[in-house]
């Protein structure tokens, strides 16, 4: 006899669907180092668009995962940086990259 399914926790679908919209993982992973103004988080995400990357810090920030500090200038200049709650994410985002580097390949599977 199978076992029952269990209904899916509403907070982790909320998780999974923050950190799991493109991107965003990646957006914080590259802010685990430390700081950094939008266009060096763009050089680190290649193929990301301004408009999008800027969307998704604007949601990460409303979420308060990253925090968005304006420094004085000039010229005035803006810095983004993880919160605690973005910083607690780490072991998970660490744990998905070791499972990537395992499971999956850079190549595309064909369809079959």
């Amino acid at each position: 006899m199978a076992a029952a399914a269990t209904p899916l926790c509403p907070r982790y679908h909320e998780a999974i669907e923050l950190i799991g919209r493109r991107w965003t993982g990646s957006i914080v992973l590259v802010l685990l180092n430390g700081p950094l103004r939008f266009s060096e988080v763009a050089a680190c995400v290649p193929q990301i668009s301004d408009r999008l990357l800027s969307e998704r810090m604007k949601e990460l920030e409303s979420r308060g995962v990253v925090a968005r500090t304006v420094l004085s200038g000039p010229p005035v200049r803006v810095e983004y940086r993880l919160t605690q709650m973005g910083h607690e994410l780490e072991p998970m985002l660490s744990g998905l990259r070791g499972w990537a580097q395992q499971w999956l390949s850079t190549a595309r599977p064909t369809s079959l």
